[in-house]
C-alpha cells in the first residue's frame, strides 16, 4: 500500500494477537461461542483447548475488531463459562489477513 495522506484513525489497521483464557473455559462451548463473536465481528484466527484447561488462539482483524473480541474474551465467554483472566501476547501490526476464517482446531 502507499499514501501518506490523512491520518487514519487509530483503529484502522490491522493487528494480529494471540490470547490464552484461564478459568472454567473447557466443556462450557466457550470455542464454539469465541468464533461465533469473531465472525460477527469478521474477525479471522483460530481457537482451540490447550491440554492444562485454558483455551487459547489468535486474532486477526482491525484493530477496534480485535480490541471488542479482547474485551468479550476478558469478560463475557461462553454463558457457563467462568473467566478468571485473560492473556494477550504478539501483538503486531499486519499487513494482509493470515487466515481466511475462524477456526475452531481440536
Amino acid at each position: 500500500g502507499g499514501g501518506g495522506g490523512a491520518a487514519m484513525a487509530d483503529g484502522e489497521g490491522l493487528v494480529s494477537v494471540d490470547y490464552e483464557v484461564y478459568g472454567k473455559v473447557q466443556g462450557v462451548f466457550f470455542r464454539k461461542y469465541t468464533q461465533g463473536e469473531a465472525k460477527r465481528l469478521g474477525l479471522v484466527g483460530w481457537v482451540k483447548n490447550t491440554s492444562h484447561g485454558t483455551v487459547q488462539g489468535q486474532i486477526q482483524g482491525p484493530t477496534a475488531r480485535v480490541r471488542e473480541l479482547q474485551e468479550w474474551l476478558r469478560k463475557i465467554g461462553s454463558p457457563q463459562s467462568r473467566i478468571s483472566r485473560a492473556e494477550f501476547s504478539n501483538e503486531k501490526k499486519i499487513h494482509a489477513l493470515e487466515h481466511k476464517e475462524f477456526q475452531i482446531l481440536k
